[in-house]
């Protein structure tokens, strides 16, 4: 039995629906208390056994891609400063056996196109 191992993430929308807070940032990373909405999808599907994200975005949703990166120099100063705790946590968005892609469309045109 083949086991699926790769999701995709359709989240080149405007987000029109949920302004005026989408105007500065995309809903995705809208925070539901202390994450962004998107990190609770991406554990669940982590959770089930998914080993490839794939992220399909729009020029604009660099706050996606920011997120789920690793950012060396701001977890070096996290260590520096003796913030372990912090660091293990931002270390584990994405788990080291999990790879992300992020594809960007250049005109969003729905949910089929996306994927």
């Amino acid at each position: 039995m083949n086991l699926i191992k790769t999701a995709v993430f359709p989240v080149a929308g405007l987000g029109t629906r949920f302004l005026p807070v989408t105007k500065t940032g995309p809903k995705e990373m809208l925070p539901i208390v202390d994450k962004p909405l998107v990190q609770y999808v991406v554990e669940e599907a982590l959770a089930a056994g998914i080993e490839q994200l794939i992220f399909v975005t729009n020029n604009s949703k660099y706050a996606i891609e920011d997120y789920f990166d690793r950012q060396h120099e701001y977890e070096r100063r996290l260590e520096q400063q003796g913030k372990l705790v912090e660091l293990e946590m931002v270390r584990n968005i994405v788990p080291s056996y999990a790879s992300v892609v992020y594809i960007r469309q250049s005109n969003p045109a729905g949910l089929g196109d996306a994927v």
